[in-house]
């Protein structure tokens, strides 16, 4: 059924063929006015058959808040090339003309429809709550892996709104995340007044501040060897506690901090506790290593 503007035209398909040729107007382009939502499949695939007809009904229903893209990766692979497509069906939003959301393999249809609603939000249609899901999508993405996406949704949160803080901490984040701390560290320093002292920077303030440490303190495996070889080193294991919190093992650097204070609590005008209390900030409250983090160290200071 063709579908008409108020003044009686007809408007935009919301779902269309489209091509390497094609794809800076009908993709780029067209996601400076709504969002847009790219699928790369190929005849030959059994998951896509089953997930574009999905996909093409949610963007259906949003009626006009999103267009669709579909490109056959067999006939137009110079763009799936460009994007490191490496498998399909493989699903991608564009906002401003930004890659900001996407996912890969097959989903259900309530994946799809909350996916669909959670792109269509970004033109914001959604007001507040359309912000807020754009930054949990930002969140999804840095947890999973894609920074550089992370990021892109961050600085285009920053764009519309130059005083978010969420969005300023997980841009911070995401930098931090990709190895880029001195950029970190700029956009930290570039955060207005008003703003600068909201939860969300204080946590990102201390992952940076840990990230910078643990930039100079040293390998993994030669620090552990020097804590063996003389465990009263007690730079050697704050050192190590920095690095373990680098590579990934919280729970690691937790216990080495917990170590080092119960063998002096005052090396270094109480350095261990100190970054203990870093590292917890950076938690979620309930989390259990900082549950359990906290409850040793109350123990260790109150016995």
């Amino acid at each position: 059924m063709l579908e008409l503007n108020p003044d009686g035209a007809a408007a935009p398909a919301p779902i269309k063929e489209g091509s390497d040729a094609s794809f800076a107007k009908d993709v780029l382009e067209t996601s400076r006015q709504a969002p847009v939502i790219v699928d790369f499949w190929a005849p030959w695939c059994g998951p896509c058959k089953t997930l574009g007809p999905m996909l093409e009904d949610a963007v259906t229903k949003a009626k006009g808040a999103v267009k669709m893209v579909k490109i056959d990766i067999e006939r137009h692979q110079a763009i799936a090339g460009q994007l490191g497509i490496q498998s399909i069906p493989t699903v991608y939003a564009f906002w401003q003309g930004q890659p900001v959301d996407g996912f890969q393999g097959a989903v259900g249809a309530r994946e799809i429809q909350d996916f669909v609603d959670r792109v269509a939000a970004l033109a914001g249609g959604g007001g507040d709550e359309g912000i807020e899901e754009y930054g949990e999508a930002a969140e999804r993405m840095l947890e999973e892996g894609d920074a550089v996406g992370a990021a892109q949704i961050f600085a285009a949160m920053l764009a519309d709104d130059p005083e978010n803080a969420a969005a300023y901490a997980g841009l911070i984040r995401a930098n931090i995340a990709l190895g880029e701390l001195r950029q970190a560290r700029g956009i930290l320093d570039s955060i207005p007044g008003e703003i600068a002292s909201a939860p969300e920077i204080e946590t990102a303030r201390a992952r940076l501040d840990i990230a910078e440490r643990a930039a100079s303190a040293g390998p993994v495996d030669d620090l552990r060897r020097s804590v063996d070889a003389n465990p009263d080193d007690h730079k050697a294991r704050f050192d190590l506690s920095l690095s373990l919190h680098a590579s990934g093992d919280v729970g690691g650097a937790v216990d080495q901090l917990l170590e080092l204070h119960r063998r002096d609590g005052d090396w270094n005008d109480g350095a261990a506790k100190s970054q203990l209390f870093k590292i917890f900030d950076t938690l979620k409250p309930q989390d259990p290593i900082a549950l359990a983090g906290r409850r040793r160290l109350s123990s260790m200071i109150f016995a």
